[in-house]
């Protein structure tokens, strides 16, 4: 026996350096400021050992010295913080009528968004803007080219992550089994500065699911293990989180409540999306004997406001729209007995004439309701999530890249 290291000694050694390294910056992207003391008395590893990982993190661009969080006396300990710009994170939502954009460091923290209007284009041109967009974003935000470590792409319709393509995408015209990931990848890599776009993941994900995400991140899902979000606007969807992690189904479809319905999306008498309500203010403005000042065509914008102008004819549509959002959540909280229902979306925001309104309706049909809550976070839900899912991959690809493979 010789006083060689064995092949798994010196495997385990620099893995046992990483892991101590990655701890330590976990603790300090919880904690921060901290002190070195405070650091090895909250995870149990020795001063030398954590002064080893913060002598690491510091040459690494991971953590930085900062001021004491209050103003007792230090005795001369150093603080730490991470350094969010040590990676960023674009996050892009592809709605039926806006793409809109957001960049963020590591912190979750906005440097830049942008929003723009899509008009009526195919997915071909929607992912020519969407290219254009990021540029701008990263641009606006001073993101050093090599620092975008992940894209996150949030696309209306199931998205089979195998393939990057997306189904059951009818509101952009030719999104139903486009290759969409494929796309936006060979775009971005087409409108990026020399040095940039080679190495960043591109992740695509279903625009709602992502919602899910953001509600639960920094919304009104963050105390709940088991809830649903309802999103009504252009279109309906849904998306479930149960025991604190989002379910997206074998096939990504976790959430398509159109087909739980005689008629699925194209005759469906439920349907409480967009132009299902204005359809019905059509065929209602024709055939109801109701004093209205609404005249066709409108949008569910001129309704919600005419209801709360008291006008009688809107005020029922509201209250349609209301019985309709109630059916399409009844099945989800029956079969999953969530805690908790998030209404978002266009429609599904207007709370001070749907709260109530659903709550009631919901009561009617199931046993046990859940609370019914709008979104906290509005219009930006899917993008929060986006930064929710990007800042997550990002911060594993940083660690792996700066630390070593140990801390993947």
């Amino acid at each position: 026996m010789t006083g060689e290291p064995s092949r798994s000694q010196a495997a385990t050694a620099p893995m046992l350096k990483a892991l101590n390294e990655r701890t330590v910056f976990e603790t300090i992207r919880a904690e921060h400021p901290i002190s070195r003391a405070e650091i090895s008395r909250r995870v149990g590893i020795s001063k030398p050992t954590v002064s080893a990982a913060l002598a690491a993190l510091l040459d690494s661009g991971l953590v930085r010295e900062t001021a004491p969080g209050s103003d007792g006396p230090t005795y001369g300990a150093l603080f730490f913080e991470p350094v969010p710009e040590a990676g960023f994170v674009v996050g892009l939502d592809i709605g039926g009528r806006y793409l809109r954009g957001v960049v963020a460091a590591l912190d979750g923290e906005e440097r830049a968004r942008e929003q723009v209007d899509i008009g009526s284009g195919a997915i071909a041109a929607v992912v020519a803007q969407a290219a254009q967009m990021r540029r701008r974003l990263l641009q606006r935000a001073a993101v050093p080219a090599e620092a975008e470590q992940v894209a996150v792409i949030a696309a209306p319709g199931v998205v089979e992550q195998s393939t990057g393509r997306v189904y059951q995408g009818t509101t952009i015209p030719g999104l139903d089994g486009f290759a969409l990931a494929a796309a936006l990848t060979e775009a971005f890599e087409s409108t990026a500065p020399a040095a940039s776009g080679r190495g960043v993941a591109v992740l695509l994900e279903n625009d709602i699911h992502l919602a899910a995400i953001g509600e639960q991140w920094r919304g009104v899902g963050a105390k709940a293990d088991d809830f649903a979000v309802l999103s009504v606007g252009t279109g309906t969807g849904a998306a479930l989180v149960l025991g604190g992690r989002l379910h997206r189904g074998r096939n990504g479809a976790a959430g398509e409540i159109d087909f739980a319905f005689e008629g699925g999306v194209d005759a469906n008498p439920f349907d409480p999306c967009g132009p299902a309500l204005v359809r019905l203010a059509a065929d209602w403005a024709e055939f109801r004997d109701v004093p209205t000042a609404l005249r066709p065509p409108v949008t569910p914008e001129q309704i919600f406001e005419a209801a709360r102008s008291g006008d009688r004819l809107a005020g029922l549509l509201v209250a349609e729209e209301a019985r309709r959002i109630a059916v399409y959540l009844a099945p989800i909280c029956a079969v999953a007995d969530v805690e908790l229902a998030v209404l978002a979306g266009g429609i599904g925001l207007n709370d001070d004439l749907l709260l109530e309104p659903v709550r009631a309706e919901l009561a009617k049909r199931i046993p046990y309701p859940p609370r019914v809550e709008v979104s906290a976070l509005g219009e930006a839900g899917v993008l929060v999530g986006a930064i929710a899912r990007g800042t997550a991959v990002a911060l594993d690809r940083v660690l792996a890249a700066r630390i070593g493979s140990g801390a993947a």
